[in-house]
């Protein structure tokens, strides 16, 4: 009698704290098409999104059946890819445009010619805007929801990793580049996504394979690299902070921060966008501890959605493991369930039709931003 009715109360906690409905969880997929593995994962209330990669790519017709299919299983469900244009971009073939690192448009900004003062700067944002309308409106074509683009990190010519995804080391240029490229993907019906906030391109160290440390105070770190967070938290409709850890300001890295995302980011810039955890899986991350705790430690911290990438390979027990922790740590109440998050999340999927790619190939204003791309 007794265990039935623990059992009993198992149950109806479980229905209690999957009734605010909140799917925080970014996962991935391992191949071209959805395995039985990956539509059940697609089908569990926390799973929110989906991120997509290289090896999910072999052409478009493949693109848009694989994201059909996930839609038919989650309406919902987010479908995201890290596609920026230079070095990262994931679909590079069978007509995609090949759009360049954002260092480019900074170049061009410094670059006025025999055009007369400020002429750089301002073909440099029309160039921009073509650039997000780019990258928008074609992987629109194919399904896909949200690109995480723009970097926002300034080039203080230290970071490998950040480099030529930087625009500029001037947070004003970097500011005004990115609103213009924002402009672009808002054109073809996309959000946006700023990222590494509050910057990822002083330090040297890669939070991919290391846990970087930047030692500098916060007035320092608010006057130039968080600076188009502010200026721009009016624009920018999902953030995603650093795995870089700024010591005088918080022992954990950004975000694992309350102070960073709900003390600065939240409350003293105004942002009300979605703040999505970079990977899980990062060696930055790996502070946290597992990825169950580094996710519940992401939410707790302000964070409305966390990724884990990459571990769908080979099985995908981590995906797993995360799901059904997350799932365990919300009926323990070790984390709580956000309607305010979910309602972020939803705002983020694209409010208007996309064209379809032969549509698009035939759209004036694509081929006019295709003339304007450096």
């Amino acid at each position: 009698m007794s265990k039935k009715k623990n059992r009993s109360e198992g149950h109806a906690a479980n229905d209690a704290s999957m009734a605010v409905s909140h799917a925080p969880v970014v996962l991935d997929i391992e191949g071209l098409t959805l395995s039985a593995d990956d539509r059940r994962r697609l089908a569990h209330p926390l799973t929110g999104g989906l991120i997509l990669f290289a090896r999910n790519w072999r052409d478009r017709t493949q693109l848009t059946s694989l994201c059909a299919e996930i839609k038919s299983i989650r309406p919902d469900v987010l479908i995201c890819v890290d596609h920026e244009g230079g070095r990262v971009q994931r679909f590079k073939t069978d007509g995609f445009t090949h759009v360049p690192a954002m260092r480019r448009l900074g170049e061009m900004w410094m670059n006025d010619g025999k055009g007369g003062e400020g002429a750089g700067a301002m073909a440099a944002t029309d160039a921009a805007t073509a650039c997000g309308y780019i990258l928008a409106s074609e992987l629109r074509a194919c399904g896909v929801d949200l690109t995480f683009t723009p970097v926002l990190d300034l080039d203080w010519g230290e970071s490998g990793v950040i480099g030529d995804r930087a625009f500029h080391s001037d947070p004003k240029v970097v500011s005004v580049l990115a609103k213009s490229v924002m402009h672009g993907l808002l054109l073809a019906g996309m959000a946006n996504c700023g990222k590494h906030f509050p910057g990822h391109g002083f330090v040297k160290a890669d939070s991919h394979v290391d846990v970087p440390v930047d030692k500098r105070s916060l007035k320092a770190i608010l006057k130039d690299d968080a600076k188009p967070y502010e200026w721009m938290s009016n624009s920018l409709t999902s953030v995603m902070p650093a795995h870089v850890i700024y010591p005088k300001v918080d022992s954990q890295p950004a975000g694992f921060s309350r102070v960073w995302l709900q003390d600065i980011l939240r409350e003293q810039m105004g942002f009300t966008g979605v703040i999505f955890s970079d990977d899980l899986s990062m060696e930055g991350a790996s502070v946290a501890g597992s990825y169950t705790q580094g996710g519940i430690a992401a939410l707790n911290a302000g964070c409305d959605m966390v990724l884990l990438c990459n571990q769908s390979l080979n099985g995908g027990s981590a995906v797993d493991a995360l799901l059904d922790g997350l799932q365990e740590a919300l009926v323990a109440g070790d984390w709580v369930a956000s309607p305010d998050s979910e309602a972020r999340r939803l705002d983020l999927l694209p409010q208007t039709a996309p064209l379809t790619w032969d549509e698009l190939m035939r759209h004036p204003a694509y081929h006019q931003a295709l003339s304007k791309l450096p």
